[in-house]
C-alpha cells in the first residue's frame, strides 16, 4: 500500500512538472529575442550614420476597432524588441569630431496611466526600477522629453535620420504624421532616410531570427498537413482556412502573416482570392496560400490540392510543370544569384520553363499564364523590405513560388516554399511539407482512411 502511494505521488509530481513545462513553453512562445540581439543592431546602425536616428513606434490608435490587437511598427521592433504603444527611440552616433556625453541609445515611453491600465493591463514606465534591464537601453525617458532632447541634439548635428514616408502612404499615415512632427521639432536640420541603411540590415537574418521564422514555418506546415488530411468536396473554403488558423494559434502564432487564400475551382486562378465563400466541389483544384506569424516573423507557404484527393490527368500535367519550374529556380539559388535582374535570374528561369513545357487548349505556350513574380524576401513582413534586384547573399530568406493560372480551365497551381540562402547554395525551410503529386495524394488518402476508422459525429 505504501509503495502504491509512492508511485501515485511520483506520477502526480511528474504530471505537475509536465504541466509546468508546457506552461513555460506557451508562456515564452511569443517572447522577443535577448536584449543583446537588439542592442547589436542598434550599434550597427549607429556606426553607419553621421547624425541621430529617430524611429517612432505605433501609437495604438492606428486601428480603433473593437477587435484591434496592437502590433508594433516593424523597424522600431527590429531595433528595440519593445512591443507597447506610444514609444520612440533615439540613437546617437559615436563621432570623434562630435563627442556626445551621455547615453547613445535612448527609449522614450509614456509614464504609467493607472486608469488606462485597469482596462489594458500594466505597461512599462520610465520610472520602473528594472526598466533598463527589461528594455536593454542605456536610458529610458518619458516620451514628453523627446522634443526638447531633439532640439538640444540639433545644436550639434545637422543631419537626422528617420523613416521617410512613401509618395502615397497607404492606410494609416504613420510615417507622414511623425515626419511632420520631427521636422517641426528640428526645423534647421536635414532629415534623411534611414531605411537605406536599415533595410539591408534586415535582409540578413541572425540565428535568433531564423529560429523564430522556423517556428512560424513549422506551425504553418502542420496546418497544411491538416488541410491535406481533411479536405473534402462539400466543405467551404473558409472551413479549411479556419482549421489552419486554429493550428497556427495553438502553436503560438500571434496572428496570420497575411489574409489566408483558399481558392477552389475558378478561384484557384485568382492570385489574392480572400473571400473564401465558395463550396469546394468534386473535381476542383484548390490553392492554399496560408501562413502564420510567430514572434513577429512570417511564414509564407502555398500548396495546391485536388479536392477529391486525386489529380485529374490535366491537373497533374499542369502541377508537375509548375513543380519542375520551381525545382529549376531552386537549383539556381546561391550567393550571387539574382531574383529578377541580370541574365539567368530566377524569374527568367521560370518563365523560360513555362514557355518550353506544355500548352494551353489552343496549343500555345503556358508562359502567358504566369502572371506574378517568382520570389520576395521574407522576415518581419511577409513581403519583407529590400532591393529585389541586388544579388543574393547568405543569410537572406526568400520565397520561391512559380504558378500557372488558366481561368478557362478552372486550373490554378502555385507551389511556394521558404528558402534560406546559404554560403554554398540554399536550404528549404519548408522541406518537411511534401511537394510531389505522389506524396500529396498519399497523405490525402491516409486522411480518408483515418476518417473511416474514426468517423466524425454530425449530430
Amino acid at each position: 500500500m505504501r509503495h502504491l502511494r509512492q508511485r501515485r505521488f511520483i506520477l502526480r509530481a511528474a504530471c505537475i512538472l509536465l504541466f509546468l513545462q508546457l506552461c513555460l513553453i506557451v508562456g515564452h512562445a511569443r517572447f522577443k529575442q535577448p536584449n543583446d540581439e537588439y542592442q547589436g543592431r542598434r550599434t550597427g546602425l549607429r556606426s553607419s550614420v553621421d547624425g541621430p536616428v529617430v524611429i517612432f513606434g505605433y501609437t495604438g490608435h492606428e486601428d480603433s476597432s473593437e477587435v484591434a490587437i496592437f502590433f508594433q511598427e516593424e523597424n522600431f521592433y527590429y531595433l528595440s524588441g519593445y512591443d507597447y504603444p506610444g514609444a520612440a527611440l533615439v540613437l546617437i552616433p559615436d563621432l570623434p569630431e562630435k563627442p556626445h556625453e551621455g547615453p547613445h541609445e535612448i527609449l522614450y515611453i509614456p509614464p504609467h496611466n493607472r486608469g488606462e491600465e485597469k482596462w489594458e493591463g500594466t505597461k512599462p514606465s520610465p520610472g520602473d526600477p528594472d526598466i533598463l534591464t527589461k528594455t536593454g537601453f542605456e536610458a529610458v525617458k518619458p516620451f514628453a522629453n523627446l522634443r526638447g532632447d531633439l532640439a538640444e541634439l540639433a545644436k550639434t548635428y545637422s543631419n537626422f535620420y528617420t523613416e521617410l514616408p512613401p509618395k502615397h502612404e497607404e492606410g494609416y499615415p504613420h510615417l507622414t504624421i511623425w515626419n511632420k512632427w520631427l521636422r517641426d521639432a528640428v526645423p534647421q536640420a536635414e532629415v534623411q532616410d534611414v531605411t537605406k541603411t536599415l533595410s539591408p540590415m534586415r535582409l540578413i537574418k541572425s540565428q535568433g531570427e531564423l529560429d523564430l521564422m522556423q517556428k512560424a514555418i513549422d506551425a504553418s506546415i502542420d496546418a497544411h498537413f491538416d488541410a491535406m488530411k481533411h479536405m473534402r468536396p462539400g466543405m467551404f473554403e473558409y472551413q479549411i482556412a479556419a482549421r489552419m488558423k486554429e493550428i497556427h494559434e495553438l502553436a503560438g502564432c500571434s496572428r496570420e502573416a497575411y489574409a489566408p487564400i483558399v481558392g477552389s475551382g475558378f478561384n484557384s486562378t485568382v492570385l489574392h482570392y480572400s473571400r473564401l465563400n465558395d463550396q469546394i466541389k468534386a473535381g476542383d483544384i484548390v490553392v492554399m496560400d496560408v501562413g502564420g506569424e510567430y514572434g513577429g516573423y512570417a511564414a509564407d507557404i502555398t500548396r495546391t490540392l485536388p479536392a477529391t484527393g486525386k489529380f485529374t490527368a490535366r491537373q497533374r500535367e499542369i502541377y508537375e510543370i509548375v513543380l519542375e519550374a520551381q525545382n529549376a529556380a531552386l537549383a539556381a539559388v546561391k550567393p550571387g544569384a539574382r531574383l529578377y535582374d541580370g541574365p539567368g535570374n530566377l524569374q527568367e528561369i521560370v518563365t523560360n520553363y513555362f514557355n518550353s513545357h506544355g500548352h494551353d487548349k489552343q496549343g500555345k505556350p503556358l508562359g502567358k499564364y504566369y502572371i506574378h513574380g517568382v520570389s520576395h524576401y521574407l522576415g518581419l513582413n511577409v513581403h519583407d523590405v529590400g532591393d529585389r534586384d541586388r544579388p543574393l547573399e547568405a543569410g537572406m530568406v526568400i520565397t520561391v513560388e512559380p504558378g500557372l493560372y488558366i481561368p478557362e480551365e478552372n486550373i490554378g497551381v502555385r507551389i511556394e516554399d521558404d528558402v534560406l540562402v546559404t554560403k554554398d547554395g540554399y536550404q528549404i525551410l519548408t522541406a518537411r511539407l511534401p511537394r510531389t503529386v505522389e506524396e500529396i495524394e498519399k497523405i490525402m488518402a491516409e486522411g480518408r482512411k483515418e476518417e473511416k476508422k474514426h468517423p466524425q459525429k454530425t449530430d
